[in-house]
């Protein structure tokens, strides 16, 4: 959910693989992303600590993969811009079209969602980096 409004985010194969073995970690809690306290939901800051303690402060945050993804989907030209900002759930600049077009873009942007995840796998090829999933991630 963003800006109070309900997004649909359609997920690759692999997202979805993800999320079954982070169940099995969770157990019941009910969220996905859980924090050091099972009951309560990880901190918007997590990944921006992790990503410092990876080395890259000052390099890289959690919103420049949101940007680095969008100007990648861009340039591909596979996919319209419409579906693109809708995956972002960005909101429509012009108010008058913003108004009138309400589409989702679904059917697209499943195929968007499988050719990033396709995309980052391929990308990794032989530097796999396996995330060492512990108590506290």
């Amino acid at each position: 959910m963003k800006m109070n409004t309900e997004h649909i985010v359609p997920l690759s194969r692999q997202a979805l693989i993800l999320l079954k073995d982070l169940r099995m970690l969770n157990g019941e809690s009910r969220y996905v992303f859980t924090g050091r306290n099972p009951h309560r939901y990880m901190s918007n800051n997590t990944m921006l600590y992790a990503l410092y303690r990876m080395g890259y402060k000052s390099r890289m945050t959690g919103h420049g993969f949101r940007s680095m993804a969008s100007t990648i989907l861009n340039e591909q030209s596979r996919f319209r811009p419409d579906a693109i900002e809708r995956q972002l759930a960005h909101c429509e600049r012009n108010t008058v079209r913003g108004a009138y077009n309400r589409a989702e873009y679904l059917e697209e942007r499943r195929e968007l969602m499988q050719w990033w995840a396709d995309y980052l796998d391929h990308l990794r090829g032989e530097k796999v980096v396996t995330p060492q999933f512990g108590k506290y991630v």
